[in-house]
This record gives structure tokens, C-alpha cells and sequence, in this order.
């Protein structure tokens, strides 16, 4: 369901999934209310997310995440200039901390380290972790269920972080401690192949937009995938589907294509239930032949 904030108008609209006013779209209610009107979790088109009740809805009083206010992130060249041990290289795709770009490093010991540049200027990261008291484990080459490990991306919140290249071909950061407990063995591919197992269907899922979906795209995307949008803050792409009313991510890309792919995956899973539900409901009724 969708619809506009009229604040103008002597009746108000009513709110339920899928009420757009300006940038944001009302995604599902949540346990929380405020001066008791129900609070809702609402998704921003630039990918972000806030939380706001009914009568702020109603009156179209904020029609963002607070995206339209954020100043974007200043990005410069510096490639060739030494932070330490550390010798900038070349920006990637990559986004951290409020939007910073990620560079590939060359480190004095002969390594290589991926570091937003915030924390390059900042003097947060001087190496690529061979300056560590004790030094970071040498873990590039290693691997771990399907991961490879292919370079060190320095610290996020204390934490050594690794760049990994799965066996699918994605890439992915994962914390070393992560790794080492087999938490993470996959991008997140591993995960995607067991989705039936995780989330199963039926409970609280609708078949008629199980099918729906296979063959219509939502009127809000923008993507050309149903499930995939990017992120204007971070830009990268996210891959998501909805089960029981909420919304599973399946994993963040920095390219369009993989994202597109790994939702490409769920659906033919789905596509492999549903002709299982027809062979167990041979009453039922396709929505294609209605």
C-alpha cells in the first residue's frame, strides 16, 4: 500500500507497509510507541533507515533519513603520499566510516593494507599491521572454509580485519577473530544456499506473492531486480528478500552484478518450492491461470 502525507487535509491517511512520504517508505511496525501512537521502522531511498510514529507520518513532517542534511564525504587524491610505513597506492570502491574511501597501501615490509583515508590522515593506521605489539598473525593464503585470505585491512573497532576472496568470486572484510573461530566461511554465499533451511516458507508467508514476484517488478525499484538497491551513502549495492514480513539481507556488493546474483539465487530457490507446493497442492490454483 502506498500513499502521500497530506497535511492539509482535514482527514488523514492511513499508515501501513509501504506508505511513501518524500524519500522514506514505512516498512513494518515496531513494539515501540511514543506518546502513544505506533512507531514505525522506515526505510530512506538512499538506502539509511529511521524510525518514526504515525502522527509524524501523517504530517509529512520529516521525509528523509537525514541524508538530504549529511554533508558528503571530501575525498582527495592522495596517492603516492606515506602515512608511516604505509605508501597510498590507489583508491578502490570501497566505502567506511561516514563514506571514506578505502585505498590499497603498500606497506615497508612488502605487504599490502586497505585503509580508509580518513584513518590514513588521521595517523590511525601507520602499517599494515607488521608494526603491531605482537605483530599480526600472516595470515594471506590461508583458508578458511571458502575464503581466501588475500591482504590485511587494517583495525575497525580494535579488531584486525582481513580482505577474503570466496570461492563464488566475491570479496569481502572479515575480523580475524572470525575467522579463526569458523564463524565466517563464506561472503555470505554458504548462507544463501541454506536460505530454505534458515527461513523456510510457508509460516507466515504468502504464496500468491511468492509468485507474484517471480514474474512482476515491485513499481519502487529502481534497480531492474526485485531485492536490490544501492546505497547512495556507501554505494554499494545491497541484496535482500522479505520472509514473514521482515526484510533478509543476503549480502552488500560493491558491484551491481553480484548483488543482482545473489538474489538471482534465492529466486530460484523459491522457484524450485513453489512447483514443490504445486506437486503437494495439486488444488491449487497458479496466479498465472487466474
Amino acid at each position: 500500500m502506498s500513499g502521500k502525507a497530506n497535511g492539509s487535509g482535514t482527514q488523514r491517511p492511513r499508515i501501513a507497509p509501504g506508505f511513501r512520504v518524500g524519500k522514506l517508505t514505512a516498512v513494518e511496525k515496531t513494539a515501540e510507541r511514543k506518546g502513544g501512537y505506533i512507531v514505525w521502522r522506515c526505510q530512506c531511498d538512499c538506502g539509511g533507515e529511521i524510525q518514526l510514529d504515525t502522527r509524524h507520518l501523517q504530517r509529512g513532517t520529516k521525509t528523509d533519513c537525514g541524508c538530504m542534511n549529511r554533508p558528503a564525504p571530501q575525498i582527495q587524491d592522495i596517492a603516492g603520499q606515506r602515512y608511516g610505513r604505509l605508501v597510498a597506492i590507489e583508491p578502490t570502491a570501497d566505502r567506511k566510516y561516514q563514506g571514506s574511501v578505502v585505498w590499497r597501501c603498500a606497506c615497508d615490509c612488502g605487504k599490502e593494507a586497505f585503509v580508509p583515508q580518513r584513518q590514513l590522515r588521521r595517523g590511525y593506521v601507520k602499517s599494515c599491521g607488521c608494526m603491531g605489539h605482537p605483530p599480526v598473525k600472516d595470515y594471506i593464503g590461508r583458508q578458511f572454509g571458502r575464503l581466501q585470505v588475500i591482504g590485511y585491512a587494517g583495525k575497525t573497532d580494535g579488531k584486525h580485519m582481513w580482505r577474503c576472496r570466496c570461492e563464488c568470486g566475491s570479496e569481502v572484510e572479515v575480523n580475524q577473530s572470525n575467522l579463526q573461530s569458523g564463524k565466517t566461511k563464506s561472503c555470505g554465499c554458504l548462507s544463501r544456499e541454506q536460505i530454505y533451511e534458515r527461513f523456510g516458507f510457508v509460516e507466515g508467508t504468502s504464496i500468491r506473492l511468492l509468485e507474484y514476484y517471480q514474474t512482476h517488478l515491485s513499481s519502487r525499484n529502481t534497480s531492474g531486480c526485485n531485492g536490490v538497491y544501492q546505497n547512495k551513502k556507501t554505494g554499494k549495492w545491497h541484496a535482500q528478500i522479505s520472509i514473514e514480513g521482515k526484510n533478509k539481507s543476503l549480502g552488500a556488493y560493491s558491484d551491481k552484478a553480484k548483488a543482482v546474483g545473489a538474489r538471482r539465487c534465492f529466486d530460484s530457490q523459491i522457484a524450485r518450492y513453489l512447483e514443490q507446493f504445486y506437486m503437494d497442492h495439486p488444488g491449487w490454483k497458479r496466479s498465472a491461470e487466474e
